[in-house]
């Protein structure tokens, strides 16, 4: 399985592609690719949209992942910032779905349960256990790009689960 994760920001907006193996005996995750589209301020809003669209679409075509997996919206207190989180949201999906991909959608206590064990995590520990699950001799920066990979090893964390409990049954 080859998941692209996507973690929105209106700075910049982190990508990471994360596979499966099986040809061990125990399945192991492999990071094929991250890294972070960064929006400059300097540009108007709907340019950074249309940026980020056409970085991850690009992407998304170049990697052919099987699933896209992002992180849920969730409530800020400035109703501005989130807005804006929401419209990068937005493209991101968009982009998804413009390449006929199916989409999941982790709440951000999920994301850090299942990469570090703790749903309160910090952005230094999802950063560390990222980078030990793929087993990457550093950690991926920048720290947006190691909350796409968690957000990514979520959801193939999650799709085992399922499966060996559709398995038992």
């Amino acid at each position: 399985m080859r998941v692209f994760g996507i973690d929105c920001g209106t700075e910049i907006t982190g990508f990471g592609v994360v596979e499966t193996s099986d040809a061990d005996r125990q399945p192991r995750l492999i990071c094929r690719a991250f890294g972070g589209i960064r929006l400059p301020k300097t540009r108007s809003l709907p340019e950074r949209l249309a940026q980020v669209y056409g970085e991850l679409t690009a992407e998304l075509e170049r990697w052919q992942p099987e699933v896209v997996a992002i992180e849920e919206v969730f409530y800020s207190v400035n109703a501005k910032s989130a807005l804006k989180l929401g419209q990068v949201r937005g493209v991101a999906l968009l982009a998804a779905a413009m390449q006929g991909l199916p989409l999941a959608e982790y709440a951000p206590l999920k994301i850090k349960s299942s990469v570090v064990g703790y749903g309160l995590a910090k952005k230094e520990q999802v950063q560390f256990m990222v980078a030990r699950l793929l087993q990457l001799d550093e950690l991926p920066e920048p720290p947006d790009a190691a909350d796409a990979l968690a957000i990514a090893i979520c959801h193939i964390h999650t799709a085992q689960t399922l499966e060996q409990q559709g398995a038992t049954r």
